[in-house]
């Protein structure tokens, strides 16, 4: 199985901390957020494409060609135009099924053995009872994500989309989506639910046991504090 991680963007809400280090390469308990999830991934995944971008070469000097044992690929997104886009590049590359996960959030591996068990797609979701501005997920009776409904559900109930997929070669034949209307961005959700009900490929919702989002500076040491606690430290 192969993996892909997007990890090619500038993290400018992280301030000064990513002047000099692209984002996933910031540290939480002494690992990189790259490297918190390439040792999560299940055994069965034996290559890991990684998009890079902004300060490529750091991230590209720290795991080489092969890390624990996988072998580790790289493409560059050199224009920033999307999660879809930064995806989009790694197609070539992509034979079977595979894994997308974010490169600046963490995951929990129980819950991408559960993405790739479904036979078709598979969304990681978590529920909340507090929603922010975005995108929030629509379920129908049989646990398929069907739609995405933009907007502010600020203080709503809903579903959140973690952006891990398990996905396989046939998103590439339906074309980039748009993340909204008019923007230069194509967004990886929007494009998946969009090609799910095109191509009649159910996109099966699973539900998160964990999923940590690292989006300010004091995100990092919260992430300590939620790790250690899962640990058991």
């Amino acid at each position: 199985m192969q993996a892909v991680i997007l990890a090619s963007g500038k993290g400018t809400r992280m301030r000064d901390l990513t002047l000099t280090t692209p984002k996933p390469m910031l540290t939480v308990l002494g690992k990189s957020l790259i490297e918190h999830k390439l040792d999560i991934l299940p055994p069965e995944v034996d290559e890991v494409i990684i998009v890079v971008g902004y300060l490529g070469n750091v991230i590209r000097d720290a795991f080489g060609d092969t890390f624990g044992g996988r072998s580790i690929r790289y493409v560059e997104q050199e224009v920033l135009n999307g999660t879809m886009a930064a995806l989009a590049l790694a197609a070539p590359l992509l034979k079977e099924r595979f894994v997308v996960l974010m490169g600046d959030d963490l995951y929990a591996r129980e819950d991408i053995d559960a993405c790739f068990v479904t036979p078709d797609w598979s969304v990681l979701v978590q529920s909340t009872e507090t929603m922010a501005s975005g995108g929030r997920m629509v379920m129908d009776s049989e646990g398929h994500i069907v739609d995405i409904e933009e907007g502010d559900h600020t203080g709503k109930p809903g579903l959140m989309n973690t952006n891990l997929f398990a996905l396989d070669p046939r998103i590439f034949e339906y074309p980039m989506v748009s993340k909204t209307a008019g923007s230069d961005e194509y967004g990886l959700p929007q494009t998946v639910v969009q090609a799910s009900k095109a191509l009649g490929i159910p996109l099966v919702a699973v539900q998160a046991s964990f999923w940590f989002q690292i989006t300010a500076p004091e995100d990092l040491g919260r992430a300590e504090v939620v790790l250690k606690d899962r640990k058991g430290l």
